[in-house]
């Protein structure tokens, strides 16, 4: 089972669509998925159309909760959710003198059953707060999200430094699988200027698919569905198919 967690701390970067649609594209392909909202703001939560109320998650970080049941099923039968709430702003003064808060997650995550997902895909908060510091002890691969302006490189930066102390300190097993391009606006010099430099500098870390700017994937929450349902011929679902291809092709390593 590979557990992937979804991370950048810069708000718009494609994460929670990169989240959503790679595990639907994931389900295409046969894999089973259990993905979990770690963002307070529960945007992964709400495109599967679960509720915001529940106190689930934060009762698994703060109680004896046991992770199998706060699990709730989606509409389609190779996707499952741990669905996240407003709770969870209030988690980071709750655990302040907390020992070991940090590998809560990972702790938990043995009450799992072993061969019952291929993937465990972690949507993680656009901070680097204790919810995220749990999803990067927990996991052993990274995927990045970058949006393709600009200032999103040096925020990159700053993120990579982070991983490589969190490996240090917490979990050598970490490593990052992949940066991804997201929301590139090929009719721009600007966007296609970005790519190349995040190609130039990060290299093999670089997956080869770039998730164009689709106004369909911005539609897509508002009708509760993945992009492979709402518009399954787009320009989105089109390269959310070519990034889990890649993604798929990595299980060999």
């Amino acid at each position: 089972m590979r557990k992937i967690a979804i991370i950048n701390q810069k708000g718009g970067s494609g994460k929670t669509t990169t989240a959503v649609n790679l595990a639907a594209t994931l389900a295409e392909k046969k894999r089973k998925v259990l993905l979990i909202d770690l963002d307070p703001q529960a945007s992964t939560s709400s495109w599967f159309g679960q509720s915001r109320d529940s106190k689930g998650l934060f009762e698994l970080f703060t109680n004896k909760t046991n992770i199998n049941d706060i699990i709730v099923h989606t509409d389609n039968e190779r996707i499952d959710l741990i669905p996240s709430s407003s709770w969870l702003m209030g988690l980071e003064k709750r655990l302040a003198q907390e020992v070991g808060a940090e590998i809560i997650l990972k702790q938990k995550f043995q009450e799992l059953p072993k061969r019952r997902w291929d993937y465990i895909i972690i949507d993680c908060p656009p901070t680097l707060g204790i919810l995220t510091i749990n999803a990067l002890t927990a996991v052993q691969e990274i995927i990045v999200p970058v949006e393709a302006r600009i200032m999103a490189l040096a925020g990159l930066v700053q993120l990579l430094q982070t991983i490589s102390v969190i490996k240090e300190r917490l979990n050598p097993k970490l490593r990052i699988s992949g940066i991804v391009p997201c929301r590139v606006d090929l009719r721009t010099n600007h966007a296609k200027e970005v790519v190349k430099e995040l190609r130039s500098n990060f290299k093999s870390k670089m997956y080869k698919t770039a998730i164009r700017e689709n106004i369909k994937l911005s539609e897509a929450p508002s009708y509760i569905k993945p992009i492979t349902e709402y518009d399954t011929n787009c320009n989105g679902a089109h390269d959310y198919r070519l990034l889990a291809r890649e993604v798929i092709k990595q299980e060999r390593k």
